[in-house]
């Protein structure tokens, strides 16, 4: 029978939570690096045992722990990540004369075909990749020396590279996102980038239509349509069909377009979910009302989910790396909250029960599907 791994990280440690394949009664492990903020847990696609975590502490700084058996035990990996005597603080020895300084690994993507192979976005924004499981890093140098570099902004959270999708058919596209200076992409492995922020219109900075500088959130892949990309930007839900070439807004009869996380349905590649905040300023959902809302159109036309969710006084938020979906029969939908619930639904969202209740509040959602 098929099993379902959900894969929790919090500011107080990492959780897991697996269930059978009717995702009924959970079991929950954990905290697992207790004390420790997890920003980011990611199992790989090609070897399901093999788990990482990005481990973060603004004393110690920061740690990639590695899994090889599911979890059960756990290896710190990836010494080139010099910790500097600075707390918080790394050193990357890049070649030049002084050593570029970043705070933490935001996002852990291991790779679609390679099995020891792993990507990190850091803060400030730079790519990194191993091809040994972790314990040796490389920059894709190609990503921070791009001429607009020097116009990067740090969105508030940070000048974080948090969003890494791997094209499954064309094995030298990578995408990526950055707040806040938007989304960019590589034809060949990461040696080049190039922006393709095409129709992204951000009122807050100083050319609303600028090549760099727009505060994008997230952005969504379903693995069938590599060329058709879903973005949660900084106010506006957008779409491209040419793989990020151009982008249009979907945000359509939303109550609010404000929101961090987007996901796209497993099996219908024109299903994508999103949970509105009611503003940049006010982090929770409008009305105090915590919906999740699902377009079966790829946008435009969205319905609110709310069965199961608490419809009066709720003032928590959902942060970008905290929705995921499984790949049963019956899709399932995951997300994490800041008041440290965490929701599931079997049913591609029209119900909704909580898993587990009062973990700290979570960073990041990621599920495994185990058959």
């Amino acid at each position: 029978m098929s099993k379902v791994r959900v894969l929790v990280g919090t500011r107080k440690g990492a959780f897991i939570l697996s269930s059978d394949g009717k995702r009924k009664k959970w079991k929950v492990e954990g905290p697992l690096f207790s004390g420790w903020e997890v920003y980011h847990m990611k199992a790989s696609p090609v070897d399901p045992d093999r788990i990482y975590a990005s481990q973060c502490s603004g004393w110690f700084g920061q740690l990639i722990q590695r899994s090889s058996d599911g979890g059960k035990t756990w290896e710190p990996v990836g010494n080139t990540f010099a910790y500097d005597g600075i707390a918080g603080t790394h050193q990357w020895y890049d070649g030049t004369a002084h050593p570029w300084e970043f705070k933490r690994v935001w996002h852990l993507e291991p790779s679609l075909t390679e099995p020891e192979a792993v990507y990190a976005g850091v803060e400030d924004a730079a790519l990194f990749r191993s091809g040994d499981g972790g314990r040796t890093w490389q920059e894709l140098s190609g990503l921070r020396r791009h001429g607009s570099g020097p116009r990067w902004q740090p969105g508030a959270g940070g000048m974080c590279l948090h969003t890494i999708i791997p094209d499954p058919v064309n094995p030298g596209r990578i995408f990526i996102a950055i707040s806040a200076a938007g989304a960019f992409r590589t034809d060949d492995g990461g040696a080049t980038w190039r922006p393709i922020n095409n129709g992204l219109r951000s009122e807050h900075i100083p050319d609303p239509t600028a090549e760099v500088g727009h505060c994008v959130h997230r952005i969504a892949m379903h693995p069938s349509r590599p060329n058709v990309l879903f973005m949660q930007k900084h106010w506006d839900i957008m779409r491209s069909d040419d793989a990020g070439d151009s982008w249009r807004e979907v945000s359509g009869n939303l109550p609010s377009d404000f929101g961090f996380p987007i996901e796209v349905h497993s099996h219908e590649p024109d299903t994508v979910y999103v949970v509105p905040i009611k503003s940049d300023s006010e982090h929770f959902p409008p009305e105090g009302k915590l919906r999740v809302y699902r377009s079966r159109t790829g946008g435009g036309e969205w319905e609110a989910l709310t069965k199961g969710l608490p419809q009066k006084d709720c003032y928590v938020n959902v942060l970008r790396d905290s929705m995921a979906v499984d790949s049963l029969d019956s899709c399932g939908v995951y997300f994490g909250t800041t008041g440290g619930q965490v929701y599931a639904s079997p049913d591609s969202g029209d119900t909704w029960e909580p898993i587990v209740r009062d973990l700290p509040a979570v960073l990041s959602v990621e599920v495994q599907t185990l058959r």
